[in-house]
Order: C-alpha cells, then structure tokens, then sequence
C-alpha cells in the first residue's frame, strides 16, 4: 500500500533539468554521505524516464508519482549500498519495478478484475483501427496485447534504452531468460503489427 509518509522531498512531478554536474556515480556517492543537492540533482535527471517506466506499467498516473517518490526515496535512504558494477539508471529502474509490482499485486487483490482490464473488442479490425487512431495508438494498441513479461523486456529495451544485460538485472532474471522473451516479444509483436498494418521496420 501505498503511504504519503514514504514520498521523497527531492521528487518533482515534471521534468527538470539537473541543476548540478557530475556524474550519476559521483552524485550517489554525494547523496550516501547525505548531500540534499545531489539528491536533486539525480533526482531531476531522471525523474521523468522513472515515471514514464512505472506508468506503463500501473496505467494510472497518480499512482505512479507516488511510486516514483517512493523510489526516489529508497534511492536517498540506500545510496550507501549502490554497487559499480551496474549502472545508475539500472540500480533505480530495478528498485521502481519492485514497487511498481508491489502496487500491481494490492491492486488486483482489491479490485474487481473486469474493473482492471480494459479488454479490447476481438471484432476491431485493422480499419477500425486506423479510423479512430493514429499509427502511435495502434502501436500501442498492439503491445498491450503481448504478455507483461514481454512487455516488459520490450519496454526497457526500446523506449528506456537499457542493454540486454542491464534488463536482466533490473527484472531479476538470468540473461538468457531475457534474449528467450525479447525474441519471443519481437516475433509476437511483428505479427500484431502485421495484422493492424503497420510494418515493423516503419517504426
């Protein structure tokens, strides 16, 4: 559950431009030894690609600046166990997934699954499709009919440009796990473009 008490003074609810230098491992080694501006900083730097990775995942945009103040939060409190070997970003992703899913599991426990999902007509047709969109919605429209895992690994892939190695850390799960469902999400996904209109070598 979400709880007002664990938002993060540092998170702004629209983009910013960092307002301090450095790089995102010398800003967390500032803000494990309690440095508000870097907290800021990195905060203002990646505020909006957090928010823009938890909405797709919770579709609800309240929600998601809370859990985007949260991850922040967690990011100001465990700055001190950041480890090099991965990448700032990574580190913060994986640590807004785990919310993001948290809220996921509350949420479908609590509500009525046909309030959750919104279920597309089977009987929409690709014309249908282009009379009442545009190409972006239809692209949309096709990958919310792919699994959430594939979702997922697409998702931190394309739009959050995290290398394969990287997803696998973030979403906990061996590499190959991640090359098995990128391939798998690519495949389905050229077919429900294919099938909506759209090649997939346009986008």
């Amino acid at each position: 559950m979400i709880t007002t008490q664990a938002r993060s003074p540092f998170t702004v609810s629209r983009p910013e431009k960092a307002s301090a230098s450095g790089t995102d491992a010398e800003l967390i080694e500032r803000i494990a030894a309690a440095d508000t501006q870097a907290m800021r900083a990195l905060t203002a730097r990646y505020n909006a690609r957090v928010f823009r990775y938890v909405l797709r995942m919770v579709n609800d945009r309240t929600l998601a600046e809370d859990l985007v103040s949260e991850t922040f939060f967690e990011v100001w409190q465990h700055a001190n166990r950041f480890e090099q070997r991965a990448k700032v970003l990574t580190w913060i992703l994986a640590i807004a997934r785990h919310k993001a899913m948290g809220a996921l599991r509350h949420r479908r426990v609590h509500e009525d699954l046909d309030e959750v999902h919104d279920v597309a007509d089977p009987a929409e047709n690709a014309e249908a499709l282009w009379d009442k969109a545009d190409r972006a919605k239809v692209i949309r429209h096709c990958l919310a009919k792919l699994s959430e895992s594939h979702r997922e690994v697409l998702d931190l892939a394309y739009y959050h440009e995290q290398p394969i190695e990287s997803v696998a850390r973030i979403i906990g799960v061996p590499l190959n796990t991640v090359k098995t469902r990128m391939f798998y999400a690519r495949k389905h996904l050229a077919g429900l473009l294919a099938e909506a209109g759209i090649d997939r070598a346009a986008i």
